[in-house]
């Protein structure tokens, strides 16, 4: 397996555990001066991966357009989300990232739309793109665990 690949599942594993270890209301809950919750970024982290790899290689995205608008960069949670709701995200981070493993191996990621992102990295193909979704998903994971010490 890609290395890269290999990285993005020990996060995924890391961000399955906050959502293990923690309650519904905990994972819901913003703390006093922050803009969002545990289950915001780790649900960020889904959306992205999809847009970074899937959307701009021109495939098309295992989560909704609407699942991306709700958590895209610059997005807040609007309201609590639901057990429901959770399940979803929780699911979604191991079927993303299996089905992204077997299409790499499959060789889908022909085409891509170079892209430059806000902290100022240009991605001009799969391979960029998988190792900034590995950097983006630390930045968040050092927020959300900065965000544990408040809930």
């Amino acid at each position: 397996m890609n290395s890269v690949l290999q990285v993005q599942k020990t996060s995924r594993e890391i961000l399955l555990k906050f959502i293990d270890n923690h309650s519904l209301e905990q994972l819901n809950k913003i703390p006093q001066g922050f803009s969002n919750n545990l289950i915001w970024n780790i649900a960020h982290c889904v959306a992205s991966q999809q847009v970074l790899v899937y959307k701009l290689s021109g495939l098309p995205t295992m989560v909704s357009d609407e699942f991306i608008d709700k958590y895209k960069k610059g997005t807040k949670p609007e309201s609590d989300i639901s057990q429901a709701e959770l399940d979803e995200i929780r699911t979604l981070l191991s079927t993303t990232l299996s089905q992204t493993e077997k299409d790499f191996e499959d060789n889908k990621f022909v085409n891509y739309n170079e892209y430059t992102t806000s902290l100022g990295f240009t991605l001009k193909n799969v391979n960029d793109a998988l190792s900034f979704v590995n950097y983006h998903e630390g930045i968040h994971t050092g927020i959300i665990m900065n965000i544990k010490k408040f809930i």
